[in-house]
């Protein structure tokens, strides 16, 4: 097959490590381990789809099997070995398809074989991709001889859904977590690739590319790949012509509706929701990216025009930045909640289009019945609570089988044996949290919360990328919980104070410097000159 008729994805496959972008570290450390002769019986390879988990297995299986050996591993004219493994038809080298090979019996052949010595190559290697797929029975299986396996026996497993395989499975692998690649990487690689096909794209188009193939490079070759064939002219494919090659819609379009809704124009939001319906955008990718633009709409201060996050273009900056203006940061949090349980509803609907076209009419609602405008924001919260309540108990409600209907029940039972908690500072939502048994809130609290302002059922902080991402959605819905009062959490611009955890190191490390410049210290160090402080205890502290 003549290399200039493949697939982008297929003719620039990566051959050796160093080809492989994004997992530098990985491709590194396996380097390392097959160099000194310290390869693992079994390697796990687990990711996002596209991001190198069988081309991971096959560069592996090369360089444990190369003539020319891994220092000069075969990039361009290949051994035997390397061609036909590239190929998949190597004799020694077999690659299963876990989907199709699921029984306990396909892995007992596969372990009978396993006993012959390689034929002509110096291991022999099974690489089994999407191995989440296998029995029960057929992980059982393949447990005794993953655990102790010939010296010349390898096992390369690949899965996309690493929680569906049995722990005692990767107990027996080396693994490693392959990430989706950074935006910067991505697009670099993809300018070296239109370069290398001569092609006419814009590099606005390529960014767009980068952010819908979301960190997979096959994806985004692939996205890549459709984009130039598209472009039968001799023209630069701009921007807008991606978009209509991909069928993405223009930002522009959602700040229009944005911009409609506050001005109370029902029959035009609803116009304009309709045109990026058609235009093949689903309801549940609307709502994302309606949340994408209230991003913007909160953050624009901060956010670049043309920033790696392939944000916005020049105009579109401009008009959410005058939009801005026009809206209180209170507002754009609410739409923010309505929107987020709107997609966390919309799968109790067949139609989902109808979902959003009311979850549109629901923000006209506020914006008519003044809860919310383009001035001001009611400091009354109670009154949005009820709202909220009126418009979603009559439609959620009439959806809900009889099965949810007594979930709901249950919930507001134990809703009603909250008792109402009064919260003024974060110590005493800690505490609240570790009485809750919320551990996992309890330690983003601790360790990762920089602290701006603590007040009014209004918690702002430092933005921190060591958060977890649904801390902000998780912790409002156990506030409103616990205190039946809806709670404002964002990010804010200004420095916050160090995580609890943090400060009583810090203080901790303060009293051991202190304690080592004591006459008391030095009598003990020539005592026991091995002696290592790691924490200081007051008296008053282990009386409490």
């Amino acid at each position: 097959m003549n290399n200039n008729s493949k697939v982008l994805a297929l003719k620039y496959r990566p051959q050796v490590f160093k080809d492989l972008i994004g997992q530098e570290i990985v491709a590194q450390t396996i380097y390392n381990a097959i160099k000194f002769d310290k390869s693992p019986n079994a390697y796990l390879f687990t990711g996002i789809r596209g991001v190198g988990k069988t081309t991971f297995a096959r560069i592996v299986a090369k360089s444990l099997n190369c003539e020319k050996g891994i220092d000069k591993l075969c990039s361009k004219d290949f051994c035997q070995h390397c061609l036909s493994i590239i190929n998949s038809n190597h004799i020694d080298v077999l690659e299963i398809d876990a989907a199709s090979k699921t029984g306990v019996d396909d892995v007992r052949d596969l372990i009978e074989f396993s006993r012959y010595s390689p034929s002509i190559a110096k291991f022999k290697i099974f690489i089994i991709d999407e191995v989440h797929m296998l029995s029960k029975q057929a992980f059982n299986a393949l447990l005794k001889t993953l655990e102790e396996p010939p010296k010349y026996l390898k096992f390369i497993f690949a899965t996309t859904e690493i929680k569906k395989i049995p722990v005692t499975i990767v107990s027996r692998s080396q693994r490693f977590d392959l990430s989706r690649v950074s935006f910067e990487k991505l697009f670099e690689f993809l300018k070296k690739i239109k370069e290398l096909e001569n092609g006419m794209i814009s590099d606005e188009a390529l960014k767009l590319i980068v952010k819908i193939s979301e960190g997979s490079v096959r994806d985004s070759l692939s996205l890549l790949d459709r984009a130039l064939i598209a472009n039968e002219t001799n023209n630069e494919l701009s921007l807008s012509d991606a978009y209509n090659i991909f069928g993405y819609t223009d930002k522009s379009s959602y700040i229009e509706l944005l911009d409609n809704i506050l001005v109370g124009d029902e029959s035009s939001v609803l116009n304009r929701y309709k045109e990026i319906y058609n235009s093949g955008v689903e309801a549940r990718i609307f709502l994302n990216d309606f949340l994408e633009i209230l991003f913007y709409l909160k953050n624009i201060s901060s956010l670049k025009v043309d920033g790696k996050l392939f944000s916005l273009n020049d105009i579109d900056y401009k008009k959410i930045l005058s939009l801005s203006r026009k809206i209180e940061p209170k507002a754009i949090l609410l739409f923010w909640e309505y929107t987020i349980k709107t997609i966390q509803e919309i799968n109790l609907v067949t139609n989902q289009n109808i979902a959003v076209e009311m979850f549109l009419i629901k923000l006209l609602y506020l914006k008519n019945k003044k809860i919310i405008n383009t001035n001001e924001i009611k400091k009354d919260e109670s009154s949005i609570q009820n709202l909220d309540h009126n418009l979603n108990s009559k439609t959620v409600n009439q959806i809900k089988s009889v099965v949810q209907k007594e979930e709901q029940i249950d919930l507001l039972k134990d809703k009603n044996i909250e008792t109402k908690s009064l919260i003024t500072n974060i110590d005493e939502l800690i505490n609240l949290c570790n009485n809750k048994r919320e551990l996992k809130l309890k330690y983003e609290l601790e360790n990762n919360v920089k602290l701006v302002s603590f007040k009014n059922n209004t918690i702002e902080i430092e933005f921190n990328e060591k958060l977890d991402k649904y801390f902000v959605k998780d912790l409002s819905e156990k506030l409103f919980q616990w205190t039946q009062t809806r709670w404002l959490i964002s990010f804010s611009r200004k420095k916050g104070e160090a995580p609890k955890k943090i400060k009583e190191k810090a203080l901790n490390n303060q009293k051991i410097d202190n304690f080592k410049k004591s006459s008391f210290y030095t009598e003990l160090n020539q005592l026991f000159p091995d002696i290592e402080i790691t924490e200081i205890t007051e008296i008053d502290d282990l009386n409490n």
